[in-house]
């Protein structure tokens, strides 16, 4: 079984719980520099905009009532089912965020929040270059991925197994991939001080 296989099995098994974390009020729980990130970059695009490893949609459909032409995509039917059903409005198609079945250049924005987590460096690499050729010059990625203070490394995540990065190695797979970096945000919760969590806007050169 592969690892984009793995992702879905473990997800689906636990779908149910995972939509349970995102019902309403969600937004208030949200870190103020997250929703910041996202709705800086992501929103007033001339353009459409993807949601890649959407999940059961709650960014999606935040995203769309900002106004935003955006399509969730994501590995797992039931999140999708989900999507559909809570979020009218927004596009939700069930496929690969390595895979996406779009031309070349045909966006202006992409969303990666926590879907490449569970991707191996090299599984990271093929991910950030499709999310290139999906986006136009200039074009817009905001990842969200477990910041590190030391080497990349897996942790045991209450899924399946996920990894740490530190900021400065994501940022050098970005540049890798043709990205230019325009913002990061880092930061820690007091409740969990074992948890360092992380985001880079970047645009495709």
């Amino acid at each position: 079984m592969g690892p984009e296989e793995t992702v879905r099995k473990a997800y689906s098994a636990m779908s149910e719980q995972y939509i349970g974390l995102f019902d309403d009020g969600w937004e208030d729980r949200t870190h103020p520099e997250d929703m910041a990130i996202i709705r800086d970059h992501l929103t007033g695009l001339s353009g459409p905009v993807l949601d890649l490893g959407c999940g059961p949609g709650h960014w999606t459909g935040h995203l769309h009532s900002s106004g935003v032409d955006v399509t969730g995509i994501d590995l797992v039917p039931r999140f999708i089912e989900h999507a559909r059903q809570t979020h009218p409005g927004p596009d939700f198609q069930l496929g690969s965020l390595t895979d996406v079945d779009l031309p070349a250049g045909s966006v202006a924005g992409v969303l990666s929040w926590y879907s490449t987590i569970h991707m191996a460096p090299v599984e990271l690499d093929r991910a950030l270059a499709e999310f290139r050729r999906l986006l136009q010059v200039s074009g817009v990625l905001v990842v969200g991925f477990f910041d590190s203070a030391g080497e990349v490394a897996t942790f045991g995540h209450k899924v399946t197994t996920a990894y740490h990065w530190p900021v400065a190695v994501f940022a050098e797979h970005l540049a890798q991939a043709g990205f230019v970096e325009l913002q990061r945000v880092q930061y820690a919760l007091p409740e969990r001080p074992d948890r360092r969590f992380a985001a880079i806007a970047a645009a495709a050169r």
